[in-house]
């Protein structure tokens, strides 16, 4: 018994000293300033490019769910390494040049201490709260991969025409449950999607889940069953607020007006069906879901101690190795 008290006081001081683990305010005596940094550079750019706030949140979903949060998604490709942004599932993905313009200004003020992976996380936390979303308590503490997943990307990233099943257990398999899953399926109310990636329910024929007139709108926006994936062409999930993380997500899927068929899907899904009702109807308690599921999702597997490294460029392996 005693043994066991002596070593959970060992693996609590660690992780409040920042040596191992993820923890809050990791940073608090490396490099003090550097969430508030964070901070800056989020609304500095939300400012100046206001879809950039949906690009973190993605940034998070795409780096997290494929094996570990360890910022992998950033790295270019260069010599070995293949970029995880060439996979199919980060199409349409952008603004990664500006994970490089927070990271420059951390360099400046404490050179190769805040890892790409914590950018990531933090980046994504004043991104939600930049969109109206909650305010996350994102741990810190992650450190830096050498190496990009690009080969498993798709095993991990569910599509956007996949089942309920199957998002669901790529999902679970990285603790998030049914209620949480359906919770960050709602960060779909901001943003927008590629006419790509929606002509399947429009052409040849309109998916008989989609609300008639909503068909007609989607059409206007996607005239070609076959969208030239270099256009920008595009439709919002979310008409009403478009830039707000809220519920109308779930409401727009009441009312047969999902944009994707995953998220159409939620509704004629047992298991999904009584949260989207229920989200729809109170946005405090898809906020505190989401939170909740974001916080997991940010917490998977990551890189800690002397694992990986602090990239001193997001978007290449240090040269010293």
């Amino acid at each position: 018994m005693r043994m066991a008290i002596m070593v959970a006081m060992v693996v609590s001081m660690r992780g409040a000293s920042g040596e191992e683990g993820l923890v809050l305010n990791y940073y608090k005596e490396s490099c003090p300033r550097a969430e508030e940094i964070v901070k800056e550079k989020v609304q500095e750019l939300y400012n100046k490019h206001g879809n950039t706030a949906v690009s973190w949140l993605r940034n998070l979903f795409h780096d997290c769910m494929v094996k570990s949060c360890d910022a992998s998604l950033l790295l270019d490709s260069v010599g070995s390494v293949s970029s995880e942004k060439g996979s199919a599932r980060s199409f349409g993905m952008r603004n990664f040049k500006y994970v490089n313009t927070i990271k420059d200004a951390l360099e400046k003020e404490c050179p190769k201490t805040v890892s790409c992976a914590d950018i990531v996380a933090l980046s994504a936390r004043e991104g939600a709260l930049m969109l109206g979303g909650p305010n996350v308590p994102m741990k810190t503490g992650r450190r830096d991969s050498r190496e990009s997943e690009v080969d498993v990307v798709e095993q991990h990233i569910p599509n956007h025409n996949d089942s309920i099943p199957f998002v669901l257990s790529r999902f679970q398999s990285i603790g998030i449950n049914t209620e949480g899953t359906v919770a960050l399926l709602g960060a779909h109310s901001v943003g927008r999607v590629h006419c790509k990636n929606l002509v399947g329910r429009l052409y040849p024929e309109i998916d008989p889940s989609l609300d008639p007139n909503y068909a007609i709108y989607l059409k206007g926006r996607c005239p070609s069953p076959n969208p030239d994936p270099r256009s920008v062409a595009y439709a919002r999930n979310d008409r009403v607020t478009p830039m707000i993380l809220d519920n109308e997500y779930y409401k727009n899927v009441l009312a047969h007006k999902g944009l994707l068929l995953v998220d159409q899907q939620l509704i004629s899904h047992p298991e999904t069906a009584p949260f989207v009702e229920k989200m729809a109807s109170d946005n405090e308690y898809f906020h505190g879901r989401f939170s909740t599921a974001l916080l997991v999702l940010s917490e998977n597997n990551p890189l800690t101690g002397d694992q990986g490294e602090v990239r001193v460029d997001c978007r290449l392996v240090n040269k010293d190795g």
